[in-house]
């Protein structure tokens, strides 16, 4: 019986463990090498989304910067006034995030190109007859 132990114990199948060496193929790659599906058109309606939610992020991180050091300015004129400065252009960038993101609905509606989705259409040469 502990024989029987040992060996359940040692075994690789109790323990999950390959059995042999898995073998990897490296050969040189043929044409062009595809990243994951990633298109130019995706890569692009990524970039905007990406662009989007930083300006989004910054915006926040100054608007908290420039409440913080409002907070902290104890009364003092140009410290208040550059807390004022800072707070105030994260609002005007928060407002041309919002412009740009409106003007992308806009032409979606009117021309129904959707600039968050772009699909760019391929070439594909005509069949020779």
């Amino acid at each position: 019986a502990a024989a029987m132990t040992g060996y359940a114990l040692i075994s690789p199948v109790a323990a999950f463990a390959q059995t042999k060496e898995p073998t990897i193929g490296l050969g040189a790659p043929t044409g062009f090498v595809k990243l994951g599906g990633i298109t130019a058109s995706s890569f692009i309606s990524g970039a905007i989304r990406f662009l989007l939610v930083v300006a989004a992020l910054v915006f926040f991180f100054m608007l908290v910067v420039g409440g913080i050091q409002w907070i902290v300015s104890g009364g003092d004129k140009a410290a208040t006034e550059s807390a004022r400065k800072k707070i105030t252009n994260a609002l005007i960038g928060l407002a041309i995030v919002f412009a740009a993101w409106a003007i992308v609905t806009l032409i979606h509606t009117l021309f129904g190109v959707n600039i968050l989705e772009l699909e760019i259409p391929s070439f594909v040469p005509a069949p020779t007859p």
